[in-house]
């Protein structure tokens, strides 16, 4: 019988005035640094960006997990996309995370096809915020982006 430990969230709180949590702070050393370590094998990452796209990763997930069946059409922008699938291949400690924060259940993913003209990135960033996580918004506002940066500065 799984039990639920979601993560609560300050309701209808300003993401300005909220504490600020960090994804890290959820997720077991060695898993957080073998984690970061299969971002940087497979991007052009440093450990800094590593830790950034994959704590973004973490917050979106948390709260889609969070907000399950409320049917808010959030979806992550490229770049958390590759944070949300580094912890999603990590089977294992997905499932873990799925036991302990989301009834037992796994959340299914399903990235949307035009999922970056329609606001629904924002507003996934919006609402991780208003749940209390850190929001690296550069991170989210990459809808012309590659996931990669190739050539691009900006960010």
């Amino acid at each position: 019988m799984a039990t639920n430990t979601a993560v609560a969230s300050p309701a209808a709180a300003d993401p300005m005035t909220v504490p600020v949590r960090s994804a890290r702070d959820l997720v077991p050393a060695g898993l957080w640094d073998k984690q970061v370590g299969l971002l940087m094998r497979d991007y052009p990452y440093d450990s800094v960006m590593a830790a950034r796209v994959l704590g973004q990763g973490y917050a979106y997930l948390l709260t889609a997990m969070n907000h399950r069946g409320q049917s808010l059409g959030l979806a992550p922008s490229k770049l958390v996309d590759i944070g949300v699938h580094t912890v999603i291949l990590d089977t294992v400690a997905y499932a873990e995370l799925c036991e302990k924060y989301n009834a037992g259940q796994f959340l299914h993913h399903v990235p949307k096809v035009d999922m970056k003209n329609d606001g629904s990135v924002l507003k996934a960033a919006h609402i991780v915020a208003v749940d209390g996580w850190e929001v690296v918004l550069p991170l989210w506002t990459d809808a012309d982006c590659g996931p990669c940066h190739p050539g691009n500065d900006s960010h």
